[in-house]
């Protein structure tokens, strides 16, 4: 996390235990320390960091979508990815003045279906400024956010 410390990662531990199969990755030795979240976990993930969590992350920067798809067939056989599209999430706790950043991993396509947009919770209901981040998103990678 940039910012403070904050006592070290004790809060992803908590989190842990809080939302059960949450955390499926990890990487806090880097710039941009991060937590990859199931996609099935999100919603509950975002509000445990907003309202339960100590740390407090109050406010969401932006969500930005990656899409891992090669269409070429020479590259698409040297890649080590199956195509997949990717939700990376920057929050900010004011309080600790830390940032964290959470990755969600989508099928490239809804249900292995071609042409099937992939879909994932709002979370708009967390922090209501994700409304114009996620229309953003679906209008540029076609990501549809439930609820």
């Amino acid at each position: 996390m940039k910012g403070n410390s904050m006592r070290g990662t004790d809060f992803v531990s908590e989190l842990e235990a809080a939302v059960d199969g949450a955390v499926i990755g990890r990487e806090f030795e880097t710039l941009d320390p991060w937590l990859e979240i199931a996609p099935d976990k999100l919603l509950e993930t975002c509000h445990w960091l907003k309202d339960i969590c100590e740390v407090r992350f109050d406010g969401l920067q932006c969500i930005t979508a990656i899409d891992w798809l090669e269409t070429d067939p020479k590259k698409a056989s040297k890649v080590e990815w199956e195509p997949h599209t990717e939700l990376v999430y920057h929050l900010w706790s004011t309080k600790a003045r830390a940032s964290l950043v959470l990755k969600v991993k989508l099928p490239r396509w809804k249900n292995d279906e071609s042409g099937q947009l992939p879909e994932v919770s709002s979370v708009e209901g967390v922090w209501r400024g994700a409304d114009w981040h996620e229309r953003e998103v679906f209008d540029l990678s076609g990501i549809r956010f439930l609820g």
